[in-house]
């Protein structure tokens, strides 16, 4: 467990912080046509790691079924079902329910050989639910309603899909990151073919194009080789902690470019994730200089 993989990782949440202001500026594209050619972009990312480092695509034609299907369903299966759920249930309750990933990373990765749940994982993962609860409910009393259980539903599912890709990643750690370019490519392929399947095309214009290319840059793109690295070499419950802080870095980002208003309900998620945060990372803190392996 690397101390450095889990500072690593930390790019990754970061990169994921700005797909909400990127998002907002690619104007109205679709979201299973903005998921493909993000997606096309990630791809071609890998294309530069595997000419890089003189790995052969063919290479990835070996790996075994179960990881193409936990590659492929990860990063299609979380994004077909988010998007279902935005589009089938009020987007604050069905954002809440999504954000239940990084505590079930925290809850799965104790099944994990190695890996034991502690206190301090547990308090820390729901102190940063309890921050989202706040940032993402405004503060207020949120309703549920069964008018839209078939998209929390979809949230829910999709909360699951992405915890577990990440919990199981480390399962096939000696699998390369590399794999991740494959995955990418599979995925843009089914977005492309839901999208035609289902929307109406719309293309960018000026600089839409430049936030869909950084959304495969980023967000979509680079945060997923870092991420797929970072979970299979540094500290998982941390990092599932850890990851409650994208929602808030990416609504102080809104509020920078002028998308959204500060409040004091950002203060206070801010310091209940912040507080989760430390409390999660405690086998870090605990760990003597020199050990990082």
């Amino acid at each position: 467990m690397s101390l450095r993989a889990t500072a690593i990782g930390f790019t990754a949440i970061l990169m994921w912080s700005t797909l909400a202001l990127l998002t907002t500026l690619t104007g109205r594209v679709p979201p299973l046509q903005l998921t493909a050619m993000a997606f096309s972009v990630a791809f071609s990312i890998g294309l530069f790691f595997w000419i890089g480092r003189g790995e052969n695509p063919k290479d990835l034609l070996r790996l075994p079924w179960p990881v193409w299907l936990l590659g492929v369903g990860g990063l299609f299966g979380y994004h077909l079902f988010y998007f279902m759920a935005l589009r089938n249930a009020p987007a604050v309750q069905a954002s809440l329910i999504a954000y239940l990933w990084p505590l079930l990373i925290v809850l799965f990765s104790s099944l994990l050989p190695g890996e034991n749940l502690r206190w301090y994982h547990l308090i820390g993962a729901l102190f940063g639910f309890a921050g989202a609860v706040v940032l993402v409910g405004g503060g207020e009393m949120l309703g549920f309603d069964r008018e839209y259980v078939p998209g929390y539903l979809a949230a829910l599912v999709s909360a699951l899909i992405w915890s577990t890709y990440s919990v199981l990643s480390r399962r096939w750690r000696t699998v390369p990151t590399s794999a991740v370019a494959g995955f990418c490519a599979v995925t843009a392929v089914l977005a492309w073919t839901s999208h035609f399947i289902l929307e109406k095309t719309v293309w960018p214009a000026g600089w839409q194009w430049a936030a869909v290319v950084g959304l495969g840059i980023g967000p979509v793109g680079l945060a997923f080789y870092v991420w797929d690295w970072s979970v299979k070499h540094g500290d998982i419950k941390a990092l599932g902690a850890i990851s409650y802080l994208a929602p808030v870095i990416s609504t102080i980002l809104l509020i920078i470019a002028g998308r959204a208003v500060a409040s004091w309900d950002l203060a206070v998620a801010c310091g209940l994730i912040v507080g989760g945060a430390v409390l999660a990372s405690g086998d870090l803190r605990r760990r003597a200089p020199g050990t990082d392996t």
